[in-house]
């Protein structure tokens, strides 16, 4: 029996007999820290799911014809393809005959059982839920189902790290989305080559998602499965406590991972870095994680691979619809709750990955501003460590399985169709939203949030990193904003920081701290020790001697200096780029507005930025330290002096030097010692300054001068090379401009092509059987239609050998059946005068066009013989046919018409009368020596030409045109109408016609036959206009 599931707009959608779980972790933050999200015990084998549409029977062939007959993979199959709804498969059938396992069609409720094959049935969406198979009833339509991404995201989600998924042949995106759920588990994805694929839609979208681990053929796919498999999940293999030299390689690691993409990961909780870690190396069949550091050192590609695993990017719209509903009830209204007209609310959105929950919480605040009548502004700031994902969510185009998540209403609200297929975010939820790259553990935290939300993030952090982010986001939140965050994790046991809003579905509100404590400017630069239940301060160091049994004299003395001493450290790189503060840097540097930037020069505070800029270009230019005295800053509306200083620094790692360090120093300038007689502002009384007070404002001006003329100079060169580079970026845009008009056509092509291909082509395709039975159809119909034609037909090939023949064709060349394979050429014909049949057949074969000849046999019988090239579906020539039609039949009648023809003309011709044939416009068809003759005309003059223009016009007689185009339209006849007229060397002549409509028959045009009679009565010894007398006859003699 099959289930649906109900939305919460009231629609129904494919759903599991009971709601598939999120990850459900314990909360590290609450629990003991060690403990891994993934820490149950994994089922005993692998479940790999499969999917497939067009061309997908040809990869399932090769796939599994390349498991070892002879050894048990200890892993089950599970085959997802697009099936046409009202056909029924036979793939189960097909598959069987490619392996010696078990092969099943799925039925509700069936459980996988290792080295076992499943096949999906027809018209039903399937999901893995507790290791057990459920049918579901589609309710998405034809042509928008999407069960292979169904099926991956149950298997991700019942699975986790053991879950592996295989995307073969077929078009569209089917699969991209669950193969994102499997990576986002820690599973293995793999997708076919595409050169392989019969077509590659659907292994393409997945391998320009970045998802796919392998890129293989079908055939190469099973052996790189069981060797990941025995590595990755034999328990056997492992040490059951990390040694120290695993230790160290696991701080290697994560060195590398910083140099390479400036993070640190060295906070995660490491089972789950262990785990990632493991995962790459059984990719690369690596058993020693010494080896995988060497690996990294010499493939720094390898860094990034790792990089984008331990980016958790699991996300969708409104992810668990209840605690939205909460947020939505219970928070939303409460930050627009006593805010005046045109206060701003901000929230932050942590860790957004593609931006689908951040979009979800801008969505839910602008339905709540259009409830309002006052005006307000919103600004969600949505952050995430992964540029690649940011860029994403900043286009906010999305596929079309996520009407899945969002309600029609809101689909229709806040969404477009997009040309390219999927949907497109509004712009008027798009405007709320800034979407920036930050490192939310070193980088430095937004400030006065009134939400925060910080989703399925700490709980793949250690203990001690999740008391400082609850601290930091307890510093960013206004008085009384609010955190929200998964349903795994909580804020833990600090109740001086946060009291629960809604513990269900973790929504907190921020508590005022003690006064004193410590703010900080992010997590890995403050010095915040883990959270405590001390009710005084949280953060004070004794919370360190009772987790740590000793005291931490090092990080005691740094809140020391940090809190009454002045010297700030920022350490920047060549570009200006913060990557370590040391220090309360408030004074001196202030977050930008608009997109969050880690910019030391975009922060500086009023006053301090241009001649950080000259100290920092001259420090980069010479590699010398640079010092500016006595800056005039600006802070909150006052003005202090600083002194600033920029070193270049070096370190090494690994034997190798790295440069690119400049420690950016600010201290508060010494107060400057007054000239006698003046105070401190420099003056006396009210009198002006004179004397060494004067010396010093000058040397003072003509010091900020030189900084000035040098921050021009600098701020020159920075633009000259700021041209050069945009001159280079324009024409890369430019070039980019025409790859994506050039992919736009090809995807508004591919759409087309998608449309109309859809899941019943790949039915077809796939099962071949049925093509096998209409070919095989096919064929006899052809020999019957040939041999009951009566046609005689001849099949050549390029070398004019004959490839087949019909019976017909013996009588007129003398084959036999054993001439198949034979040069026509060289059979004897029954035909009588043609000896050119080669030479037309090669010319048929060189200009593909056909020929026509009439031949005649031996026996006097007609043919009417064709030649033509021989097409195959695929329009390819592969020789030529030749067909002869009995035309004898025609030829008798042909010759009957010529004969009959000529007793006519004969007939006509002897009439003495002048006789003229006419067709419907009332042209001359034909006429009578006799009217030639008496009206002085010739042939060439008459035939063609419209009655009335002959003998210049003359025969334009009104009424006999009207007589004539009467007969014309209704037919019948006229006798002895007389008409009186001049003609052109004949003078003056008085006719009498008749005429009479003559229709051939059904389908000719009709004509009209006119007779004329000259009734003229010539005048006494009038000669002239005697007629002519008629010519002799040949072979008579003229009269004399």
């Amino acid at each position: 029996m099959t289930k649906t599931r109900t939305r919460g707009d009231g629609t129904d959608t494919p759903a599991l007999p009971v709601e598939l779980p999120e990850i459900t972790e314990p909360s590290p933050a609450a629990t003991d820290t060690s403990e891994d999200p993934h820490a149950a015990e994994p089922p005993p084998f692998t479940v790999v799911g499969i999917g497939a549409s067009a061309g997908g029977l040809a990869a399932f062939e090769a796939f599994f014809s390349a498991i070892p007959r002879d050894s048990e993979t200890g892993m089950a199959f599970v085959l997802v393809q697009h099936l046409a709804p009202d056909h029924k498969s036979i793939l189960t059938e097909l598959v069987k005959r490619y392996t010696r396992m078990q092969v099943r069609e799925v039925e509700d409720g069936m459980r996988v059982e290792p080295d076992c094959a499943y096949i999906i049935p027809p018209s039903h969406d399937m999901a893995l839920f507790n290791g057990t198979l459920r049918l579901l009833e589609p309710t998405a339509p034809r042509g928008l189902r999407l069960p292979i991404d169904f099926f991956f995201r149950s298997l991700a989600q019942d699975q986790h790290e053991r879950a592996i998924c295989v995307v073969l042949s077929g078009t569209g995106s089917d699969g991209t989305l669950g193969a994102r759920a499997i990576k986002g588990e820690g599973g293995l994805v793999i997708a076919q080559s595409p050169k392989t694929a019969a077509y590659d839609g659907m292994p393409r979208s997945l391998i320009a998602s970045g998802h796919a681990d392998y890129v293989l053929p079908p055939e190469e796919m099973p052996a790189h499965l069981i060797a990941y498999a025995a590595q990755a999940f034999d328990k056997t293999t492992r040490p059951v406590a990390p040694s120290a030299s695993s230790e160290d390689a696991l701080t290697k690691i994560c060195i590398l991972l910083r140099d390479k993409t400036r993070h640190d990961f060295s906070q995660y909780k490491e089972s789950t870095l262990r785990r990632r870690i493991e995962r790459r190396m059984a990719l690369h069949r690596i058993d020693r994680q010494g080896d995988y550091v060497g690996y990294l050192r010499q493939d720094p590609a390898e860094i990034e691979a790792l990089f984008g695993d331990l980016l958790i990017g699991v996300t969708n719209f409104f992810r668990d619809p209840d605690a939205f509903a909460a947020l939505e009830e219970e928070v939303i209204p409460r930050l627009f709750h006593g805010k005046p007209a045109g206060a701003t609310v901000r929230v932050w959105v942590c860790g957004c990955s593609t931006g689908e929950e951040a979009y979800s919480i801008a969505i839910l605040l602008r339905e709540h501003l259009e409830t309002l009548k006052q005006d307000f502004k919103v600004q969600v700031f949505a952050t995430d460590i992964d540029p690649r994902a940011i860029e994403q969510a900043r286009a906010g185009l999305y596929p079309s399985s996520i009407s899945s998540d969002v309600s029609p209403a809101r689909l229709a609200r806040f969404f477009s169709e997009d040309a390219q297929g999927g949907y497109r975010v509004q712009k008027v939820v798009r405007d709320l939203l800034v979407f920036s790259e930050q490192d939310l553990v070193q980088d430095p935290p937004f400030s006065r949030m009134d939400l925060i939300s910080c989703r399925n993030l700490l709980i793949y952090l250690n203990g001690d990193l999740q008391a400082r982010l609850i601290a930091l986001f307890h510093y960013a939140l206004n008085p009384n904003g609010v955190l929200f965050l998964g349903n795994s994790e909580t804020v833990g046991e600090v109740p001086t920081l946060f009291a629960p809003l809604n513990r269900k579905w973790k929504l907190y509100s921020r508590l005022e701290r003690p006064r004193g404590a410590f703010v900080p400017t992010s997590v890995m630069r403050g010095p915040l020790p883990p959270a405590s239940t001390d009710a005084a301060d949280p953060l004070a160091p004794s919370t360190a001697s009772r987790h740590k049994g000793k005291l931490d004299l090092r990080a005691l003395t740094e809140q020391a200096l940090l809190r009454h001493c002045d010297p700030v450290g920022i350490l920047v790189n060549g570009r200006g780029e913060i990557l370590h503060i040391y220090g309360r840097t408030g004074q001196y540097l202030e977050p930008a507005p608009g997109d969050a930037a880690m910019n030391v020069f975009a922060m500086a505070r009023e006053g301090l930025r241009r001649d950080l800029t000259t100290a920092l270009h001259r420090a980069v230019t010479h590699r010398e330290p640079v010092r500016r005295p006595r800056l005039r800053v600006k802070t909150n509306g006052d003005f202090s002096r600083i002194d600033l200083t920029v070193r270049p620094e070096e370190t090494h790692l690994d034997g190798i030097l790295l440069t690119d360090f400049y420690l950016v120093v600010l201290e508060t300038a010494a107060p400057q010692l007054a000239a006698p007689g003046t105070t401190a502002s420099g003056t006396a009384g009210d009198a002006p300054t004179t004397g060494d007070g004067d010396n010093a404002r000058i040397a003072e001006l003509e010091l900020e001068l030189r900084a000035k003329e040098e921050y021009l100079q600098s701020t020159r060169e920075e633009m000259e090379t700021s041209n050069e580079e945009l001159k280079s970026t324009n024409e890369e845009m430019q070039s980019v401009n025409e790859e994506i008009q050039s992919t736009n056509e090809e995807l508004e092509t591919s759409k087309e092509e998608l449309q109309s291909v859809n899941e019943e082509l790949a039915t077809v395709n796939a099962e071949l059987q049925t093509k096998v039975a209409d070919l095989s159809r096919a064929n006899n119909d052809m020999n019957n239609l040939l041999a009951g034609t009566g046609v005689a037909t001849l099949f050549v090939d390029h070398q004019l050998c004959i490839t087949r023949f019909t019976p017909m064709a013996t009588r007129l060349i003398k084959l036999i059946q054993t001439d198949i394979g034979r040069p026509v050429g060289d059979i004897v014909s029954n035909l009588v005068d043609y000896t050119d049949l080669t030479d037309d057949v090669h010319g048929v074969l060189s200009d593909l066009l056909p020929r026509e000849h009439e031949v005649q046999t031996r026996q006097g019988a007609w043919y009417l013989m064709r030649i033509g090239p021989y097409r195959t579906l695929e329009n390819v020539i592969e020789g030529a046919v030749i067909t002869f039609v009995d035309i004898s039949e025609r030829k008798r009648s042909e010759d009957a018409v010529r004969a009959a023809r000529a007793f006519a003309e004969a007939i006509v011709d002897a009439v003495r009368e002048p006789l003229v044939v006419l067709d419907a416009d009332l042209r001359v068809v034909s006429a009578n020596r006799a009217f030639y003759r008496h009206f002085r005309l010739d042939e060439a003059d008459t035939v063609n030409r419209h009655l009335f223009t002959l003998s210049h016009h003359r025969w334009d007689i009104p009424a006999l045109r009207d007589r004539l185009q009467e007969i014309q339209a209704q037919g019948g006849s006229f006798d002895d109408f007389a008409v009186e007229q001049t003609f052109p060397d004949i003078g003056a002549r008085s006719l009498r016609l008749n005429a009479r409509r003559v229709d051939p028959g059904e389908g000719q045009p009709c004509m009209i036959l006119l007779a004329l009679e000259d009734v003229t009565s010539p005048p006494p010894g009038d000669h002239l206009n005697q007629p002519m007398p008629r010519p002799p006859r040949p072979g008579h003699d003229r009269p004399a």
